[in-house]
């Protein structure tokens, strides 16, 4: 049988590979999954739903060969929120809306646009994400009893602070032996994930020398089902849809924007390329399909991804078999998994939490006291005292208003004039003076982005410079990269403004893509096509040739090597006669004097 697509070239020995890794990674994904749930406000149960179901859907439909899918820590924060406020049935709604949103991003090809959300936004968020996973399990660290659970960080902490005199020893030293083991094992035997043998070690010295006096995942929530659910479709109103359309739509930001970093992290490690769009649609119809098992949102998994690549996974077979083996765990040990201690648990969310913050990133973005750094500092705040959907919705918005005004502030309008002491006749804006400065030719230079965020500061710059009525303008665009409607409308006012008293706008080096607005708009047409020049000498030459003449005479500004003979009325007819070809239309041949050398000054 030949393989083709993701399992090109799979053979026997490449399914060899996949075993191992699958099998792996699925012990690894157990615990994971289940701290994950319990975190998130949720019976344990349903993070091992999502792992098998979501794990086995993202890796068959996704478009990474590597992704391992489940649920996550970075999901934390906003699934308790909502389970808090809405309940458990609304947060399997949640999901299936954002499952829906993940395909329709998808279909329409949106999965390169999501890479493009700032990165002091994501770090920001995940930061603040790893403080409220690391702060919510202080108290099965701790073994405190009688805890009320809220929606918000300082609530929270202030629930600790009233409770800390209840601190369970036992559950203390459970702990304890856990975190050791966990940091212990990678050093001594590294193929072994810590994880699942702290949590073993710490379950049996539960059992043998604190029975009872802890608290374990069968005394709080329950024996653990050793089967799968029934498939249950929930109730799906639009007056459900309506409340919960907004966490929803930050699932699915969020999922798509974990699972195409843990994509790219996967092509790193391994060479390849994924297919963001492909990708979204897999996660997608995994968040649609698991909470019709009961499970959690889900995404891509960053450490189980590299985990599986690490051990020598070759194709996305990998990943389904760790759903595999994680449902063949959930049927022959449930049992087993209700007697695990919270205590034990702890460690293994904190951990995540503090290999998820980020903190080197974190601390050099915060060190360059930029704009970027503000941005990362204010989406770390809120998400941690507010809520993730506030943190990233004003993270964005902040994100986006920054850069607009550091775009806003790259724009240079200059007003020039050809440098006599330059090599080629240089235009420079340090020449320009009240004595030195033509009446009826001004020259300005624009360089940067003509849009939104600057296109007044356009306009008002060329205005409150000009103090005559010059009749002749000439914007030099060359450097104008990208124009805008609004950079459109403001240069149109500026043009019409100008043809009010008579004056002309000449435009020269305008590059493609404002060169396609002004036609698109007709305002290359107002301007009029003999009006656009390749090159300034060219525009300049023309400008002359419009001058009126009478002005000119005994005029002292000297401006261009022209004004000296225009200045005289006996030499303006010899140099307006070498002025008329380019009136006639200007053909692109150099001219003596000022034009004829500041053609080559662009």
């Amino acid at each position: 049988m030949k393989w083709n697509g993701r399992f090109e070239g799979y053979n026997a020995a490449s399914l060899r590979k996949d075993l191992v890794s699958g099998l792996i990674v699925g012990i690894i994904a157990i615990p994971l999954g289940m701290a994950f749930a319990i975190a998130a406000g949720v019976k344990p149960e349903y993070g091992i739903y999502t792992t098998i179901v979501a794990g086995i859907l993202i890796s068959l439909l996704g478009g990474s060969k590597f992704q391992i899918g489940g649920p996550t820590g970075a999901f934390i924060p906003i699934l308790f929120a909502i389970v808090i406020q809405y309940g458990y049935e609304n947060l399997l709604i949640a999901g299936f809306l954002a499952g829906i949103m993940l395909v329709l991003m998808g279909l329409f090809r949106l999965g390169a646009l999501i890479k493009f959300i700032p990165r002091p936004v994501t770090i920001g968020f995940t930061a603040g994400i790893a403080v409220i996973i690391f702060s919510g399990q202080i108290a099965n660290f701790l073994g405190l009893s009688g805890m009320k659970k809220h929606e918000n960080f300082l609530p929270n902490m202030k629930e600790i602070a009233l409770h800390l005199s209840t601190i369970n020893i036992y559950s203390v030293s459970t702990a304890i032996v856990s975190l050791i083991v966990i940091l212990v094992t990678p050093k001594i035997l590294p193929k072994v994930p810590g994880s699942l043998v702290g949590l073993a070690v710490s379950s049996v010295v539960a059992a043998l020398f604190f029975k009872g006096n802890v608290a374990t995942i069968g005394s709080s929530f329950g024996d653990i089902p050793s089967t799968l659910p029934h498939l249950h479709f929930p109730e799906i109103t639009w007056e459900r849809v309506k409340v919960l359309i907004q966490p929803a739509f930050v699932i699915a930001m969020l999922g798509g924007i974990e699972s195409l970093l843990s994509a790219v992290v996967a092509d790193g490690m391994t060479g390849s390329r994924h297919n963001s769009n492909r990708e979204l649609i897999g996660q997608g119809v995994a968040n649609i399909v698991t909470p019709l098992f009961g499970g959690i949102p889900a995404t891509g998994a960053i450490a189980r991804t590299a985990t599986n690549i690490k051990t020598g996974a070759v194709s996305p077979m990998s990943g389904i078999i760790h759903g595999i083996v994680v449902l063949l765990v959930l049927v022959l040990f449930a049992p087993l998994a209700s007697e695990i201690p919270l205590a034990s648990m702890a460690p293994i969310l904190m951990l995540v939490a503090w290999n998820m913050s980020e903190r080197k990133e974190f601390m050099r973005v915060l060190k360059t006291k930029t704009s970027d750094s503000l941005v990362l500092f204010i989406t770390f705040l809120l998400t941690v005292f507010t809520n993730l959907t506030t943190a990233v919705e004003v993270g964005l918005i902040l994100a986006v208003i920054l850069f607009v005004k550091r775009m806003s502030d790259v724009l240079k309008v200059a007003k020039v004039l050809p440098d006599p002491n330059s090599k080629h006749d240089k235009v420079s804006s340090h020449i320009v003076t009240e004595g030195h400065d033509c009446p009826q030719l001004d020259i300005f230079t624009i360089e940067g982005p003509l849009f939104f965020g600057a296109a007044n500061m356009f306009e008002k710059s060329i205005m409150d410079t000009i103090h005559q009525r010059p009749k002749v303008l000439l914007l030099r665009m060359g450097k104008v990269p990208f124009m805008d409607i609004t950079g459109e409308s403001n240069l149109a006012s500026l043009v019409n403004h100008f043809e009010s008293f008579g004056g002309m706008v000449l435009v020269s080096g305008a590059q493609p893509q404002p060169l396609e607005v002004l036609k698109k708009t007709g305002l290359y047409t107002l301007i009029g096509e003999e009006h656009f020049f390749e090159h300034t000498g060219d525009a300049i030459n023309y400008g002359l040739s419009q001058l009126d003449l009478n002005k000119c005479l005994g005029c002292k500004h000297f401006a261009f090597r022209e004004c000296e003979m225009l200045s005289r009325k006996e030499s303006q007819s010899d140099m307006m006669a070498k002025l008329k070809r380019i009136k006639a239309g200007h053909t692109g041949k150099q001219l003596p004097g000022s034009g004829s050398k500041a053609k080559l000054e662009i």
